[in-house]
Parts: structure tokens; sequence; C-alpha cells
């Protein structure tokens, strides 16, 4: 079966043909790193994991572009009141993303492109929209003139009516949906220099808007024109009606042939998770909470379709560990065939038929639009033919060996059955014993000190009747 994504752009489902045959050039928009990733955010990325991965399983080369945003309004706000550069401030948000997504199991892209090293590519791109009177100067600023641009609207399917020429707004909010000129370049303001966050340009000293930060980096890694461009759906307008327009206005040709957005995730009220608004939950509270971030993974890609909104709440979480334990415990019970066994020679070709089956089924629901629930909602089934197979002993070797390769297919999208790092848990346990010990001992400062160790490394113990329980943590 082809693959087939919905295409923004179109409104359609449509067959994936990259430009380049068995090559794909995907750009994903990543974090502004003016604070911690939420889970909101962190649903796009996932999102963005899930479809690199399906492209790999479909035979796919991919060069993945997803770009660090580390200047805006907020970041030089954010900057300015803590007394720092931008550069300084990014830095400990730079670095929590990438644990973040570590810890979640995204697939590394191949470029991180920050805005700031990208300025003369920006520089260009404007000069470039100047001598085509796509852009204008006004009070140092340059603009873009979107009455220029025939096809605007076109991805956000706006009715362009409405649309008043000339009307200029230099915000680079993100919740900030004007329907007027944007803001290419911000002339530099007082502070700025101090804040490192001031170029040179022809067009005068200052930074860019936040817009044309994309369609230079997309330019410089991937091209005029690539296959497939991803953000959530609050990017689609009007960051990426934008993107588009200064793209191809500066390039003269389409710039993604593709366009995939994701939905949102709200939290347990119902509202959309913010920054800007204040609502918002990290993965490092979830961890706090004692949630796995591999079930929170789960429950970001697993539990809805990229393209249908979603709710945070405890009960969907520890629901989606619960499924996550399941297939953990399937897979070992798999692995470890019963002692038994070898006095039976069991016929496990109906099984065998059925995970073919299954297979089949479970490749056509991600063909179909990543349709990954889908796609887990067949293999849970099976996995409770497979049990009930299992007590009654008819499943041999070939069995297994069948059920084993679709688990590998399996967690090849979802990457959760692998539990914890190797030799984590064994070690885990070694300690709890030597602090039981010291304990017993009474050697209180190395009782301690174990405790401590492991919480630096992001392992909270927990003493309780039942005896001593460890889980992840953000490390301290």
């Amino acid at each position: 079966m082809t693959l087939k994504l919905h295409n923004t752009l179109t409104g359609t489902k449509e067959a994936f043909e990259p430009i380049e045959p068995g090559q794909v050039g995907m750009y994903t928009c990543g974090p502004t790193v003016w604070n911690f990733a939420h889970i909101g955010n962190l649903r796009a990325f996932m999102f963005y994991d899930l479809l690199r991965r399906q492209l790999q399983a479909s035979g796919y080369r991919i060069t993945h572009v997803m770009n660090l945003t580390d200047i805006d309004d907020r970041i030089l706000d954010q900057a300015m009141h803590a007394g720092t550069t931008i550069a300084e401030y990014v830095k400990p948000f730079v670095a929590a993303f990438f644990e973040d997504m570590s810890a979640m199991r995204a697939q590394p892209a191949e470029f991180y492109p920050r805005a700031t090293d990208h300025i003369p590519e920006m520089v260009a791109m404007i000069s470039t929209l100047l001598e085509r009177g796509f852009a204008y100067v006004a009070d140092g600023d340059v603009y873009f003139r979107i009455e220029s641009f025939p096809r605007y609207g076109a991805l956000s399917h706006l009715d362009r009516s409405g649309l008043r020429a000339g009307q200029r707004v230099a915000t680079d909010k993100y919740d900030k949906e004007s329907v007027s000129d944007f803001a290419l370049w911000k002339n530099a303001q007082p502070g700025d220099e101090k804040l490192g966050a001031a170029w040179d340009a022809p067009f005068g000293r200052g930074r860019p808007g936040w817009h044309i930060e994309c369609s230079a980096m997309s330019k410089r890694y991937l091209g005029d024109t690539f296959d497939i461009h991803c953000g959530g759906i609050d990017l689609m307008f009007p960051h990426h009606e934008n993107e588009i327009a200064q793209s191809e206005a500066a390039n003269g040709k389409p710039l993604a042939r593709a366009w995939l957005h994701s939905e949102h995730l709200a939290e347990a009220t119902g509202e959309k998770m913010s920054k800007s608004a204040g609502a918002f939950t990290t993965l490092r509270d979830l961890m706090a909470a004692g949630h796995d971030p591999l079930a929170v993974r789960f429950f970001l890609i697993a539990n809805a379709h990229y393209r249908q909104r979603i709710r945070l709440s405890a009960e969907a979480l520890h629901a989606s560990a619960e499924q996550v334990r399941r297939l953990r415990d399937f897979a070992e019970r798999v692995r470890t065939p019963s002692r038994d066994l070898a006095a039976v020679m069991p016929d496990d070709d109906a099984l065998i038929g059925r995970v073919r089956q299954v297979r089949a089924a479970y490749r056509a629901a991600l063909d179909d639009d990543l349709n990954l629930p889908q796609a887990v909602g067949v293999v849970f089934e099976l996995i409770r033919e497979a049990n009930a197979a299992l007590d009654e002993m008819k499943v041999g070797a070939p069995g297994r060996a069948a059920l084993l390769g679709l688990l590998e297919e399996v967690d090849g999208h979802l990457d959760v059955m692998g539990g914890e790092e190797p030799g984590l848990a064994d070690e885990v346990e070694r300690l709890i014993a030597e602090r039981e010990a010291a304990r017993a001992a009474k050697d209180f400062a190395r009782a301690d000190r174990i405790r401590e160790d492991l919480r630096e490394r992001g392992i909270a113990l927990e003493d309780s009747r039942d005896g001593v329980r460890w889980r992840r943590v953000p490390p301290a």
C-alpha cells in the first residue's frame, strides 16, 4: 500500500511521492527556547518522530531539519529582565529540550539550525524581497507587502476580502493572528546591543522578524522546494502562511509539496495548552508526578490520531502506562518459552496466519495518514488471542518468532517496549540493597549518600511498608 498523508494545502489525503526517489527532505518547526517545552509542544515533536519513523519504514532516506528559535520578543523580554544576553538566557532551555527529546526517545534530526546562526541567509532573502517589490521599509523596519502575493491565504483557506493592505504589525508573538503586512526585519532598539540581539544589514542594523527565520533556514538546508513541512495547527496561520509568501516570492518556486499539521493538546480543563497564557505542563512536571516518559510518549502518539485534539489527564496517562505495561509483559512472555513446551509440538499455523493478517492491517493503518491508534488497536486484539494460545501451550517456536517479528515492527514506531536502559534496574536494586544494609548497620550517612546519588541521576526512592520503590524523576 502507498503511504498517504493529509496535505493541509489541498485538504485531502494524497499519495506521497518525494521530489527525489528514495529521499525525503522534511522541515519541522521546533521550539522557541524562551521557556521549557510543554506537553502540547511535545505532541507536535512526537508527531514529527512518528512521521519520520514511518518514512523510514517505507524505505526512504531522510534529511530532517528542525529549527531552534533562539531570538524573538519573548526571549528579548526575559533576557532583559534576567540581566543577561539572549545567548546565555536560552542555554538551559535548549539543553532541556534535548533532554526531553531523549527521554521520549525521539530520533534526532539531521540538522538543528539556530536562528541566530543564520542571520546572513535572512538578510539575503529580505534583500531579494525588497529588490522584487514584495517588501518595503517603514520607520526603519522592513515589512512584507501581502497585497503583492495573490496566493496569500491558500494554506489556511483565508478569505482575502478581509485583508487591509498597508496595515503593519511588528510583533513576533505566536498567538498574534494578524492578517496585515508582517515584519521581516526590526530596527534595533535601545538595549538590543547589550542583549546581543542586533546585526548589520543593508537596510539598517536590527534583528529578524520571526517568520523569516524558517524560510531562510529551510532554504539553506533543503533548497527552494522540499517534500514535507510540519508543525502544530496553531502555526498554520499566520506563521506558515507567511513562510509560504516570503519564500515563494523570493525564490519563485513552491516552498513545500506537502503540509502536515498536528492538533492541539488541551489541559484537563479543556483549555489549549499555552505558555503565553501561563497554563502549561512540562515533561518534568509529569515525571516528578511519577509518570514514565515512555507512557507519555505512548499517550501523545497512540492515544488519538495526530489530527484529533486530545486532553491531558492523569487518567489518560495511567491508561497509557497500562498499555505500555501490557506490551512489555507480552513481549517478555513471548521471549521466554515455558519449560514444559519442549514436551509438546504445537501446531501454530493458524496463529502465524493471524499474525500475518495483523501485520498487513498494521501497515495499512500507518500508510493511511499515520493512523497509529487504529494500528495499535489491531495489535492489542492479537495480544488477547495470543495470550490465550500461550495459556493453552499452543504456540511453538515458529509462532513465537512471528509474534516477535510483529512486536519489533510495532516498536519501530512506538519505541516503548525496551523499558529502562540496559542494566539500570539491576544496578538500582543493588544500590537499594546496599542502602538497606547501611541502614541496618546504622550507617545513615552512607544510606543518605546512596539515596542522593540516585536522585542526582533521576531515580527517586520511596520507602513504604511494602519495601523500597523507585521511580524516574528529572535529574537533580
